[in-house]
């Protein structure tokens, strides 16, 4: 999951998959190691929904992703508010 994660960033593919229950489309900017040892990436959401609404960005753990997708469209590059080297990660693996 993690490597496919990494391709999708360093290919700008869209992701979708479910995260605690919930459908998600998104493009991912950063994957990496978090403080607390997690992998996790930072991604836009563009389609499906959230836990709690009122934002685009998101912070998933790899750990609890299911039906991990890549549906074959791309996106163009980073989104406004994007900043290389992620503050919430320890370790980055990839970035846009």
């Amino acid at each position: 999951m993690l490597q496919t994660i990494i391709d999708a960033i360093r290919n700008k593919k869209v992701l979708t998959f479910t995260y605690d229950g919930h459908s998600r489309t998104v493009e991912p900017h950063t994957v990496g190691s978090s403080r607390a040892g997690n992998d996790v990436f930072r991604c836009f959401q563009t389609g499906g929904s959230h836990a709690t609404g009122g934002h685009d960005w998101n912070l998933c753990t790899v750990s609890k992703i299911t039906n991990l997708q890549t549906p074959g469209s791309t996106f163009s590059g980073p989104r406004p508010g994007y900043q290389r080297g992620d503050k919430g990660m320890m370790t980055i693996y990839a970035e846009l």
